[in-house]
């Protein structure tokens, strides 16, 4: 695992089309390391705003980029059997070339897509429970000619994989995260941790902490089976509560040194890729191009 400071964006998917792969192109060209996107059915806060499925959008990245890597932030295992989620990540392997970053999780209980839904919205022990079967089914498929697996909820048999993926010996997975039982499942399978910082109003991480405790905690479970911690890429994602659910101005680009002060908090306790969000309103482009532009070549340089 390259351990490199990596800089990543989530753009999303609730802008019109083209819009969105300028953004992309955007972000290839400015030099990020990688672009995001969401799986969700709609928008999370009323569902009339314009958003595109995650796959689809996935083998648009892989178009309408040509060296950038990309996934997703994370996909939900609520909406697919593991075997079509391998197949839809074998394609985007090829299209990408080999750029692609398997992003999963588990999906939470109650949410809005479950009420549109309605199906599927398993309690969080049953959920954890599932998705142990369901990383190792994809990891298996991805990695061998054909599978058999008979799981408590999930069962294949002999599923045939072809052609082998253009990653060896398969794309990268990221699991994303806060929970004990669920870094078990991370130290076993996954390339990257991902999590989220939630801030409030005043840029702060209530939940700073824990993330720094549970980081501690993946590095004892890596040692528990064997695995040397460093084979896995900490990621955390920056995620504003009001701007995401409002479409307003994000806090993080009000200053690069507000920006600079964030990614040293993180980087301090051991993360090394750092995910922020393309800017929602166009007030903040400017500064969101100075940074990339300015303040993450600096602070490649200082790591």
């Amino acid at each position: 695992m390259d351990n490199a400071l990596r800089f990543g964006v989530f753009t999303g998917q609730v802008i019109p089309f083209m819009e969105l792969v300028q953004a992309w192109k955007y972000c290839e060209e400015a030099g990020f390391d990688s672009i995001w996107v969401a799986d969700h059915f709609a928008h999370w806060n009323e569902g009339l705003e314009p958003f595109w499925e995650c796959w689809t959008t996935l083998a648009a990245l892989a178009f309408h980029t040509s060296k950038i890597r990309f996934g997703a932030t994370v996909v939900n295992m609520t909406w697919r059997h593991p075997a079509w989620l391998a197949r839809q990540a074998l394609t985007v392997d090829h299209m990408s070339n080999g750029r692609l970053e398997i992003g999963l999780g588990t999906g939470s209980h109650g949410t809005a897509d479950q009420k549109w839904l309605q199906f599927n919205d398993w309690e969080t022990k049953e959920r954890v429970e599932r998705f142990r079967e369901y990383v190792e089914i994809v990891d298996l498929l991805l990695r061998n000619p054909i599978t058999t697996y008979k799981g408590k909820y999930y069962h294949v048999n002999e599923v045939p994989m072809g052609p082998e993926c253009i990653q060896k010996p398969r794309p990268p997975i990221l699991i994303g995260t806060k929970g004990r039982k669920m870094l078990k499942i991370v130290s076993r399978f996954a390339e990257t941790w991902n999590c989220m910082a939630f801030f409030d109003e005043n840029l702060e991480d209530k939940s700073f902490k824990d993330i720094k405790e549970k980081n501690i905690l993946l590095d004892k479970y890596c040692l528990d089976i064997g695995r040397d911690p460093k084979e896995i890429r900490r990621s955390m994602m920056i995620y504003e509560i009001k701007p995401f659910n409002d479409f307003g101005s994000m806090d993080l680009y009000h200053s690069p040194e507000v920006f600079e002060e964030i990614v040293k908090k993180y980087t301090k306790i051991g993360f090394n890729e750092i995910i922020i969000a393309y800017p929602i309103i166009k007030e903040d482009i400017p500064l969101f191009e100075k940074i990339a532009q300015e303040v993450i070549p600096e602070l490649r340089e200082k790591q």
